[in-house]
């Protein structure tokens, strides 16, 4: 098992409890009602959930598999963990101005090319697809005033 994996999976597994000791501190409310700290609250739990199963993996994981470099040197692991907390940055930095819709959508397709899938034509739908379930499940049903950005939407 690679270290860097293994220091990914520990630093994500910690952020999720960030996230979920932050939103205890804003009123949560009912799945009816949510207040804002039920998104938060949610998306913490599920990233202690995946990277709890990621670091869990990589601890059963019988024959180790030699890991890639990039041409720069750099893991091909650590440079993954770069991409994908550099997206959340700039998806973070953008999200009023994009909206919620158009950043959730941006969102997916990176973090699945920067996870290795890199045919469009199931990158596209995926992206798509979880951004309107997004939109649906927080705006529509359960009416958190997310940002709207430039689609209006």
């Amino acid at each position: 098992m690679a270290k860097d994996e293994i220091i990914a999976g520990v630093v994500i597994l910690f952020l999720g409890a960030v996230t979920i000791l932050l939103s205890l501190s804003m009123p949560i409310g009912t799945f009816r009602k949510s207040g804002t700290g039920m998104f938060p609250l949610i998306l913490g739990i599920l990233l202690m959930f995946l990277s709890g199963l990621f670091l869990l993996r990589l601890f059963l994981k019988t024959r180790a598999i030699p890991e890639k470099s990039s041409a720069g040197g750099i893991p091909a692991s650590s440079k993954q963990l770069l991409l994908f907390f550099g997206t959340m940055v700039l998806v973070t930095l953008l999200f009023n101005r994009l909206g919620y819709p158009l950043s959730s959508f941006l969102l997916m397709l990176a973090l699945l090319r920067i996870l290795g899938v890199k045919r469009w034509k199931i990158n596209l739908p995926i992206s798509f697809v979880a951004a309107a379930v997004c939109y649906f499940l927080f705006v529509q049903w359960l009416k958190i005033p997310l940002p709207k950005g430039w689609i209006g939407i």
